[in-house]
């Protein structure tokens, strides 16, 4: 089963920006699996109802990825957010909006 995988702004800038070859290898390990069909961290509650989250540990630093799941015709993955942990749901809160 395989999903297109697109990406928002803020995920693609993230990623782009990654001069750690290794934790940039582990996001586009993540990317690929969602690419697959596998559903990978758990979906958030409250205003954040529909997202995935999926927690990676980096260097004692904790990195998240969002992304939503779509099934609708198409099968499609959109990678909304990537980045540190800190200030991640504020920062994601606030591009939704």
């Amino acid at each position: 089963m395989q999903y297109e995988v697109l990406f928002k702004a803020p995920a693609r800038n993230f990623l782009k920006k990654l001069k750690d070859k290794k934790l940039k290898n582990i996001f586009l390990d993540a990317v690929h699996r969602l690419a697959d069909g596998e559903i990978i961290g758990e979906m958030k509650k409250g205003d954040l109802a529909g997202i995935f989250s999926y927690n990676i540990f980096y260097k004692k630093v904790n990195y998240e990825l969002a992304y939503t799941r779509h099934e609708l015709g198409n099968k499609i993955v959109i990678v909304i957010s990537a980045g540190t942990r800190e200030n991640f749901y504020k920062e994601l809160k606030r591009y939704l909006k």
